[in-house]
């Protein structure tokens, strides 16, 4: 294991423990990775208790814009970067706990983690990484033995071995700018992303990188929840799936998040949140672009609208099967979703039936069926043969619906793992339909829509 973040980059970490774990026992591993990954580590490694050859743990340190306001030292309070490893494809690739136990960073936590929250990070990010979203990976979740105090009471400990492309935030380049040396840190993060580029470059492929990145969650109704700079990766992979979910009615405004009061982080919003955070790792940045920085800076952030544009209404345009990309037909869409609350995973999916003029699943959605016919009239003109053969290569059947992520991770912190397991076999291959598998597409009951509430798993 190699450990170049902690090597190259003093002042942004302490080297650090996990607390051991009394009782291991392993809830998930994922094989698959594992073999990508090219590691063989025991479950000892997964608990924390024992440390990886070659490994030096660190707790990494970051700042953030929380919700708008600036924190000058948030970091890792309960996790633990154990170090890197170089895949079967020659990529480096960030190893590191969730759930180990207070560090410097802690804030008044304890440092531990439910099994639940863990679970919930496993299952979206393997359902994410299975609908082709670049995204963090669950390598296993283990069982602590000890049982950790929220609001809800004792509940079951778990650790999270969690796999990124690295760590890198916004959050970093920020606490870099104010307390360290951000040219050593856009140096690291460009060698390691973004070869060979200069910083105006690194932060073009960012803003591109991001652009890209909400584009596909916007594209199968993904809300992170908690849009923090914090919990941006300069990767552009998805990172920390605290209060996140799938949408299951249309509409823009939906907010799953226990904490976001003013629906700073809702579906709608996403992309200006984006550009938001991005402008954030731009003023870090300033020092290094020498001469008219500020007015460089801002020229590439302000490619962020047509970059998210170009990749959401291609994604649309394939959602649809159209022939060419349409923003006024895309915005009427989503506004009749909206208005008939229409769920919309299983709307697209119906679509390749609709094609073939059999309206009965797509009609069944609405609660005025006559509005799609008229939709569907406008529609059919537009859309091409070939483009409609490929609606379902698209258009997933089956994502992590909110009521059965609920089941699954309650069941598990129940010690039954079946629910989890069944799950993560359907969400592994979300287009393909498969018989006896209908529950897993059926939208959530009436009181799941409204009400429906996450946690950030703190």
């Amino acid at each position: 294991m190699e450990n170049t973040f902690a090597d190259t980059l003093e002042g942004l970490f302490v080297p650090w423990q996990a607390v051991r774990a009394p009782e291991p026992r392993l809830l998930v591993h994922n094989e698959a990775l594992a073999l990508e990954l090219g590691v063989d580590l025991s479950l000892d490694v997964f608990a924390g208790n024992v440390v990886p050859d070659g490994a030096t743990p660190v707790a990494q340190v970051y700042a953030g814009h929380q919700f708008g306001g600036y924190s000058p030292r948030l970091g890792d309070g309960r996790a633990l970067l154990l170090g890197e490893v170089i895949d079967r494809d020659g990529r480096r690739r960030d190893l590191h706990l969730k759930g180990s136990g207070r560090t410097p960073f802690a804030r008044g936590g304890d440092g531990k983690a439910a099994v639940g929250p863990m679970l919930r990070e496993a299952v979206i990010g393997e359902a994410m990484h299975a609908l082709g979203i670049p995204t963090t990976r669950a390598l296993a979740v283990v069982a602590t033995g000890e049982n950790v105090f929220r609001e809800a009471g004792p509940l079951p400990g778990a650790v999270l071995t969690r796999v990124a492309a690295s760590h890198l935030r916004v959050g970093t380049f920020e606490y870099a700018a104010r307390n360290g040396d951000v040219r050593a840190l856009a140096d690291y993060a460009i060698a390691r992303h973004y070869p060979g580029l200069g910083y105006l470059e690194f932060f073009e492929a960012v803003v591109d990188a991001q652009a890209r990145l909400i584009a596909s969650w916007m594209l199968v109704g993904f809300i992170h929840g908690v849009m923090n700079t914090d919990n941006m990766a300069i990767s552009g992979e998805t990172i920390d799936y605290g209060p996140c979910a799938f949408m299951d009615r249309f509409d823009s405004g939906t907010v799953f998040s226990s904490i976001d009061h003013m629906g700073r982080y809702a579906y709608g919003n996403q992309p200006a949140i984006a550009q938001w955070n991005l402008a954030r790792l731009g003023e870090t940045l300033l020092p290094l672009l020498g001469d008219d920085a500020v007015e460089q800076a801002t020229a590439v952030l302000q490619t962020f609208d047509d970059r998210y544009g170009r990749a959401w209404r291609e994604g649309m345009r394939a959602k649809l099967g159209l022939a060419e990309a349409d923003a006024a037909f895309f915005d009427e869409t989503l506004a009749l979703l909206q208005a008939q609350r229409v769920d919309y995973t299983s709307f697209f999916r119906a679509l390749p039936d609709a094609a073939l003029g059999d309206n009965t699943r797509a009609r069944a959605l609405f609660a005025d069926p006559s509005e799609f016919d008229a939709w569907a009239d406008t529609w059919r003109p537009l859309t091409t043969s070939p483009a409609l053969a490929r609606l379902n290569e698209v258009n997933p059947v089956y994502i992590p619906r909110n009521h059965l992520v609920e089941e699954a991770l309650t069941a598990a912190t129940n010690d039954d793992l079946l629910p989890l397991g069944r799950l993560m076999e359907v969400l592994a291959r979300p287009f393909e339909e498969r018989e006896g598998r209908e529950p897993y597409a059926e939208p959530a009951p009436d009181r799941f829509n409204g009400v429906y509430q996450t946690f950030c798993g703190t």
